[in-house]
Order: C-alpha cells, then sequence, then structure tokens
C-alpha cells in the first residue's frame, strides 16, 4: 500500500469530504547512478568550496538571494517559515470550471484522492457530479511546504488533484516566429493530410507505449556487470529537415499507410481506399 502524503479533506461550500493524498507516480522508476573514480571505483565525495577557495563547512552555509549583481541578501530559516503557507492539509475548491477552458500546458503532477470511510458518500456524489457537469474544481492546496493552484477532475472511479503552474510561468506563445492562422493552406494538401491522420488514428492505449531508453540502458547495464558483450545497436537515418514538396512526402506517407495496413487492391485504409488515397495526394 502506498504512503499518504498527508491526511485532510477536499472543502467546497459548506462539505467536506475526509481524503488521504498520494502520489499517483511511481516513485524510483528512474535509474540513479554514482559518480566514481574510474581507477579504483571509489564513490566521489563532495567537497564545499566557495569562489575565493576556502573549504566551507555545512554548519557555514548559508542561502543569499542576489538582489543585485554581485549583490545578496543573506536568509535564515526564520525567514523562510515567515513566507511558508499554512499547513491546512485539506483541497479548498474556490470555483468550478469547464475542464476544457484550462490550457493543459498548464498541468504539472498528478496525485490520488481516497476517500475514508465516512466520506465515501459524498467523495463519489461530487465524483459523479462533476462527470455529470462537464466541470473541474479549482482549488488552492499546500503539499508539504509548497502552496499550489489545482485541480479536482474525476478519473474512472477516483478523484485526481493535479497541481498547475501559474499562468506566468508559462513562456507566451507569441515569442515565437509560427505561421499565422488565416494563412491559406491549399485543398489538395489539407485532404492529403487528414487523409494520412485519418489513416493513422487509433484508439490511444498508454500501455503500449515503454520506455524503450530505460529498458535498452538495462540491458547495457547487466551486459556490463557480467561481462557480457554489447548488444548491437542499428543507427537510425535522420529525418529529412528540409521539406522542398509537401505533397510529394503526404503521398509516400500515404504510400507507406497503404503498404502496411492494406492487404489487397481496394483494401479500405481507415475510410478511404487506396485508389482514394493515390488520387487525394496528386
Amino acid at each position: 500500500m502506498p504512503h499518504a502524503i498527508w491526511s485532510g479533506s477536499i472543502n467546497f461550500g459548506l462539505v467536506a469530504i475526509p481524503v488521504k493524498l498520494y502520489s499517483a507516480v511511481r516513485s524510483g522508476s528512474d535509474i540513479s547512478f554514482h559518480f566514481l573514480h574510474k581507477k579504483d571505483k571509489g564513490r566521489i565525495n563532495n567537497v564545499r568550496t566557495c569562489e575565493h577557495g576556502h573549504k566551507v563547512a555545512w554548519d557555514e552555509l548559508a542561502r543569499g538571494y542576489e538582489y543585485e549583481k554581485g549583490q545578496y541578501v543573506i536568509m535564515d530559516e526564520e525567514d523562510f517559515k515567515k513566507a511558508l503557507p499554512e499547513a491546512t492539509q485539506s483541497v479548498d475548491i474556490v470555483q468550478f470550471v469547464d475542464q476544457k477552458e484550462i490550457n493543459p500546458m498548464l498541468y504539472d503532477t498528478s496525485y490520488y484522492l481516497e476517500p475514508d470511510k465516512k466520506g465515501r458518500h459524498a467523495y463519489a456524489l461530487l465524483r459523479e457530479a462533476l462527470k455529470k457537469s462537464g466541470k473541474v474544481g479549482v482549488a488552492q492546496v499546500v503539499i508539504r511546504t509548497r502552496e499550489h493552484l489545482a485541480v479536482v477532475r474525476p478519473v474512472g472511479e477516483a478523484l485526481v488533484l493535479e497541481t498547475m503552474h501559474y499562468a506566468d510561468e508559462i513562456a507566451p506563445v507569441d515569442q515565437f516566429e509560427l505561421p499565422a492562422a488565416k494563412e491559406k493552406t491549399p485543398a489538395t494538401e489539407m485532404k492529403a493530410a487528414m487523409m494520412l491522420i485519418d489513416t493513422m488514428s487509433e484508439k490511444f492505449d498508454a500501455s503500449s507505449f515503454h520506455d524503450t531508453y530505460k529498458e535498452k540502458l538495462l540491458t547495457v547495464i547487466q551486459a556490463r556487470a557480467h561481462g557480457k558483450a554489447l548488444p548491437k545497436t542499428k543507427a537510425k537515418a535522420p529525418a529529412a529537415t528540409n521539406v522542398v514538396n509537401i505533397m510529394d512526402v503526404l503521398q509516400r506517407s500515404l504510400e507507406e499507410r497503404r503498404g502496411k495496413r492494406a492487404a489487397s487492391n481496394g483494401k479500405r485504409v481507415g475510410k478511404h481506399s487506396r485508389r482514394e488515397l493515390v488520387a487525394s495526394a496528386r
């Protein structure tokens, strides 16, 4: 059973639902390494020195904020305590909004909310009401020592808390050179692109995707640990970066999909036949 981060409540209006908060992301899934001395495999110790070359003991360390170039203000523990939010251990919903109104780029980290026995009915009621309304609850919550903006939303039988970035933490899109939305696209190109999207459309299943880098790295680690030969890898050809003729690329993409998914002439791929795919890309 995972360890709860805290026990508290979901609050909205005068309703308080007792819950426990759990991380939805499994910890320890990353591969960790240590820095070693290559010669004798001894672990590396970090020796703290300042820019003037003096060794610094742990009790001599201080945290400083650079408010001007080369000018620092030293902060002690009491200063940080004054800025700490009140640890209420509650998810305080302040408003409900349509989920589609929230920019997905704002989402950060996911947590499960589990009700205790006394809160199961109210928990289920809130979950089903959110599903029926298409709304999510915008909330404020303190996790450990940080106050977060968050949403509460239904995911299957669970209520999930998603912490969010604040709006000013997202880089404004207007700083990038992007094609204008009103830029005209030839109808033939659009039709071919839509057909390619159709042929590549599938029902999403997250479990069908794997961290191939992690899997390959573990294979290499095992080979190294047991003195075995390293597995051979095939170099991938680099993708083309200069699209000269988009219609030509779309046509070849459609032909490739056709070859993979159609077994005989006239076999339909998605909603379109082979003949339609080729004709659309001309």
